[in-house]
């Protein structure tokens, strides 16, 4: 059981920085894999990152990786998406999400972990 609250979404120029917030709670939450995904208008959903509590392994899409940094401070139940040099491509709704992992590759995308708690989503929007 995972409650998931996502936050820090906004505005931002191309090139811009912006920082997401996912503050989980709930039964055993740290024993959880957690990501970030996102989903443009008229695009499916999109796995961004992903990483466990412990330790310092993450996982991204190819296409946010050298911009996009997933980490997480356990003593404030908060993991945490810093979005660098944002495009205007990364325009889209912003989801934290909390899973468990199927295998054992250690890898924390989409087809290793079963995500199945999901905040209420964040905009961003970034502008040329």
């Amino acid at each position: 059981q995972v409650q998931l609250v996502d936050s820090g979404g906004g505005s931002v120029q191309a090139g811009g920085s912006l920082r997401l917030s996912c503050v989980a709670s709930g039964r055993a939450f740290s024993t959880y894999v957690m990501g970030w995904f996102r989903q443009a208008p008229g695009k499916g959903r999109e796995f961004i990152a992903g990483t466990a509590w412990s330790g310092r392994r993450a996982s991204y899409a190819n296409s946010v990786k050298g911009r996009f940094t997933i980490s997480k401070d356990i003593t404030k139940s908060t993991v945490y998406l810093e979005m660098n040099n944002l495009k205007s491509d990364d325009t889209a709704v912003y989801y934290c999400a909390a899973g468990r992992s199927k295998y054992y590759s250690g890898s924390y995308n989409d087809v290793d972990v079963e995500y199945e708690y999901w905040g209420q989503g964040t905009q961003v929007t970034v502008s040329s």
